[in-house]
């Protein structure tokens, strides 16, 4: 396949990262102006038998880096949109967010794309979701029957930033709890002690208004089918609270995102 079919296959993912990065659809098309330049010049810097996709992302970062201003950071700006907010993140751990958030790339991936190793990746992706986090706060509803785990959890939501309504151990407090306190996000364990289901509250609790769900279980591979509905967001038992809050800040990111195409 020629570099140009390559590159058109993967140019309109490559446009939304770099007006996710930059903030801008006017700059991010400008860095992606430069990247088909470089390619027009040198389409040898695709190399043969590498990822395309992720030797086309690595030669935007290359150029997108190559620019000071993108290293410098600023003092956030509270007010802004979740995407403003975003622009604030540290530039690589912004990279690493959005590469692994939103490009879906796995993290060794990105780990090429960035030019680090894949634990590096990790660090910044949790650093990105502890600053996102602590941006985007919100009323968090926990739906735990063990009270370690669900001690655990308050605690870090309380330490990003995020206020805990209540903490629910059985279907029916879940309920009762969300229609006095309407939640801003919902931690669940899916198996209960009591024989009743988290995930059967939560589908109820999302018939009556939106909100973004964390589910936490010992057994993910049970409901992580590739068949929709299923958990889009899935902690496995134990956690790591580094992973939490990352996942906290993916689920908050993508609604915010979602609500503001709704009323566009």
């Amino acid at each position: 396949m020629s570099t140009s079919h390559i590159v058109a296959q993967h140019l309109p993912f490559l446009r939304r990262y770099a007006r996710a990065l930059t903030g801008s659809q006017t700059s991010g098309d400008a860095y992606v102006a430069e990247v088909l330049e470089a390619l027009i010049a040198d389409p040898s810097i695709i190399r043969d038998g590498g990822d395309p996709r992720v030797q086309l992302y690595r030669i935007f970062t290359k150029v997108w880096g190559s620019v000071a201003v993108n290293r410098r950071t600023h003092a956030p700006d509270r007010s802004g949109s979740v995407e403003e907010r975003l622009g604030h993140l540290t530039p690589k751990a912004r990279q690493a967010f959005l590469l692994v958030a939103v490009e879906g790339f796995s993290e060794g991936d990105a780990a090429q794309v960035l030019e680090v190793d894949t634990s590096a990746v990790r660090h910044l992706v949790e650093e990105a979701g502890r600053e996102l986090a602590a941006e985007i706060a919100t009323d968090v509803m926990i739906i735990e029957d063990e009270p370690l785990i669900a001690f655990d959890l308050e605690g870090l939501v309380e330490s990003l930033g995020h206020r805990v309504l209540g903490i629910a151990r059985t279907h029916a407090e879940a309920l009762d709890l969300a229609k006095a306190k309407r939640p801003g996000l919902i931690l669940a364990d899916i198996q209960l002690a009591d024989g009743s289901s988290g995930l059967d509250a939560v589908n109820e609790l999302l018939k009556a208004f939106e909100v973004p769900v964390v589910f936490i279980t010992a057994y993910p591979e049970r409901f992580l089918t590739g068949e929709r509905p299923e958990p889009a967001f899935l902690i496995a038992k134990p956690f790591q609270p580094a992973t939490v809050s990352a996942i906290i800040s993916q689920a908050l990111f993508f609604e915010r995102k979602a609500r503001r195409r709704v009323t566009a």
